[in-house]
């Protein structure tokens, strides 16, 4: 795994992607650090950290979690996946994974936005400048393995640059005539269907997942398709088409548990049958890879991606006031209430269209690598309430129509020195952004930008062929949503984007032929964040102020002997403070105590596993643990009654998985996730949100 300043759900649907999904290509390949060209092939594989090779001259904390662990671990969802990863902690939701919740050193994980997202090194979020929030994530099983990287590396990208990036690598074009099929089936309804096809630098991927998720009411059924094709234009440059077609259709509620319907009714109650979320998404791409010479390598890739999110609920936290006083009261005494007799519903409406292009220019010299790009990134969004007059109303009256825009250009330059065992890399940002917000329903808007320079140096040092010593410091940058920085009415608001100074010392070596060991020292403090106790219809108020974490990750992985095998991460955060009492961006008020540990950052987490591997079968058992942790600033210890506050004990997660190799081509397996069905609190931000239950999966996969 690891190697180591501010200037309508419709009822269940079958999958129907349009000929223009089809037909059109797609998605960029760009924005790499490292090519790793495959054999037989055109396509130069985008990568973040790239082979082993790269991480003598890596200045920051580097981890992959390769296709090998992916296969054998057998990963219900991209939760379970990057918690194998040290300094990462997730947040589950609605138990499939669909929405992660992705923190980075202690950062709050609510809908992943203090973190950038990529696959194959182009942006995952629907609005990464804009409105940075993980409403979509692909299924885990798309991917061949995945990448986090951390530290002043993370300025080669953007706009996030404080908590780190993570990048998905997809499976490259197949060369020869081949593919796989792989069907899983469980409880709680659950069934996983993928076909792989692909032959003559083409690739095509299809899953269907669906199933039951962590509570009553929620139902769910995706379908993903992606297809990719490369191919040389001469001898120095070629082109890869992408093209990707997701759609998911979920009932479910955006409302978590009052503390008594917790208590009396269980954690996996969900009273709202009626609620229903749907996504659509397209992704398109080109990219051209141009070989200058034997040293300079040109990648230039230009993207689009179109994205529907209709999410109709009757409910977005424990106490809406939507159904009326005596509703919630009943919720309040944890009595069983009945959604048919709330004659209300709201649809939040929203499409984003996301489009830019971004050259990459990589140029290997006899003193190190340089390496420089450019991006212009556009996004509009169009966003729309309606509000409801019955329990399964689709159209009603409108109370919200807004349309926000964001443009954005960045650019990056860095070299890096190599001076025997040494290399130094000093690395440069600058973004410039401009949003504009224009409410529909009155004619009011309001327009303003943003701009940073955020600079960086990378050190590391080679004291052996098998240890590297690196350290790096960096101005960290994210910018706000356009909807906090610019009002309904079209005023400004005086919010501003996060900045940060984030160090970090560590060592990455391979002890023996056995075992591999990355540990890292992390300081980010922020002269400001931008955080909120909770986002989508909770209580606590936008609010900002400087902020500190700091801690130490740790992660090993090895052979035992006798067919033994271990990893473990762990990550220690003792200090995620405010530095001083955060204020009220709207009011200025006070919001927490200076001294206060930041809400949603646990002090522990542990994620470790043993294996074992002989001849045809192999085996692990995988332990996951989450500390406590407060989750709001006033670093409450008793439950609210609303269930949205209070102290969430600390959980261990027990997996498992058996793979039997049938045959050359065919795989056998079991997996039990939660294996002792332990019912824990995940999340209060809108009341209480209880884990995953016990699930029991059984599979099989044919190569040919």
């Amino acid at each position: 795994m690891p190697i180591g300043s501010t200037l309508a759900h419709t009822s269940p649907f079958p999958f129907t992607p349009t000929m223009t999904v089809l037909a059109v290509a797609a998605l960029f390949s760009g924005s790499n650090l490292a090519f790793a060209n495959q054999t037989d092939a055109t396509l130069a594989t985008v990568e973040i950290i790239g082979d082993k090779e790269n991480l003598a001259r890596m200045a920051g904390a580097a981890s992959i979690v390769s296709q090998e662990e992916l296969d054998t671990s057998r990963p219900f969802t991209v939760n379970e996946v990057l918690r194998k990863v040290p300094g990462v902690n997730v947040r589950d939701e609605e138990g499939f994974g669909l929405r992660p919740n992705i923190a980075i050193r202690g950062l709050n994980p609510t809908r992943s936005t203090k973190i950038t997202l990529l696959e194959d090194g182009l942006p995952l979020a629907y609005a990464p400048y804009g409105d940075n929030a993980s409403y979509y994530h692909p299924m885990i099983d798309r991917y061949s393995r995945i990448e986090v990287l951390k530290g002043a590396n993370s300025l080669l990208f953007g706009p996030q640059t404080i908590g780190g990036v993570i990048n998905y690598i997809t499976p490259p074009p197949r060369q020869e005539q081949g593919g796989s099929l792989q069907f899983t089936a469980g409880n709680r309804d659950f069934f996983n269907g993928r076909i792989n096809l692909g032959g003559g630098g083409f690739n095509l991927d299809y899953g269907r997942k669906q199933g039951q998720g962590a509570r009553d009411n929620t139902n769910h059924e995706l379908d993903d398709l992606n297809l990719k094709y490369a191919f040389a234009l001469d001898e120095r440059s070629a082109i890869t088409l992408r093209a990707s077609y997701y759609q998911e259709a979920s009932q479910i509620t955006y409302a978590g548990l009052t503390q008594a319907e917790f208590e009396r009714l269980g954690g996996q109650y969900n009273p709202f049958e009626n609620d229903r979320f749907d996504i659509e998404r397209t992704g398109l791409s080109v990219t051209h890879d141009f070989s200058i010479n034997d040293n300079a390598t040109l990648t230039t890739g230009v993207y689009y991606f179109q994205f529907d999110r209709d999410w109709w609920r009757q409910a977005s936290n424990s106490q809406d006031p939507q159904c009326g006083g005596a509703f919630n009261a009943a919720r309040l005494a944890g009595q069983a209430v009945d959604v048919n007799s709330c004659n209300a519903n709201q649809g939040r409406l929203r499409s984003y269209d996301t489009y830019g292009v971004e050259p990459r220019l990589t140029v290997a010299h006899s003193g190190g690598e340089f390496q420089a790009g450019l991006k212009a990134h556009f996004e509009e969004q169009d966003r729309t309430q309606i509000n409801g007059s019955s329990p399964t109303a689709r159209t009603g009256i409108a109370v919200e129509n807004n349309q926000r825009n964001t443009t954005a250009y960045s650019a990056f330059v860095s070299n890096r020195f190599d001076i025997g065992q040494f290399s130094i890399a000093p690395i440069a940002r600058y973004e410039s952004i401009d949003v504009e917000r224009l409410n529909q329903l009155d004619g009011s808007r309001g327009d303003t930008r943003v701009g940073a320079f955020t600079p960086g140096i990378g050190v590391t040092w080679n004291p052996s062929a098998t240890t590297t010593i690196f350290s790096s410091l960096h101005e960290g940058f994210a910018p706000p949503r356009v909807e906090d920085l610019i009002g309904t009415a079209g005023t400004l608001t005086e919010v501003d984007a996060e900045e940060s100074t984030n160090f970090e010392l560590g060592v990455r070596s391979q002890l023996n032929d056995s075992w591999a060991l990355q540990a890292a020292y992390f300081r980010t403090d922020f002269s400001n964040l931008i955080a909120v106790g909770s986002i989508a219809g909770g209580g606590t108020p936008l609010s900002q102020g400087q902020a500190l974490f700091e801690g130490l990750e740790v992660n090993a992985d090895g052979q035992l002997g006798g067919g033994f095998l271990g990893r473990v991460a762990y990550t220690w955060l003792p200090v995620a403070d405010q530095s001083e009492a955060f204020k009220n961006v709207a009011t200025g008020a006070l919001v927490g105590v200076q001294g206060n540990r930041q809400p949603y950052a646990p002090e522990h987490t542990l994620t470790a596993a043993l294996g074992y591997k002989q001849g045809a079968f192999r085996g692990e058992v995988e332990v996951q643990y989450v500390g406590e942790q407060f989750s709001d600033f006033a670093n409450t210890v008793a439950p609210s009654a609303d269930g949205q506050r209070g102290e969430i004990d600390a959980y261990t997660v027990w997996n498992a998985t058996l793979n039997y190799q049938l045959d050359k081509a065919t795989t056998g397996f079991l997996t039990a996730k939660n294996l002792f069905d332990k019912t824990y609190i995940a999340d209060r931000t809108r009341g209480i949100i209880v884990g995953m239950p016990r699930l029991f999966q059984v599979g099989v996969r044919r190569d040919f």
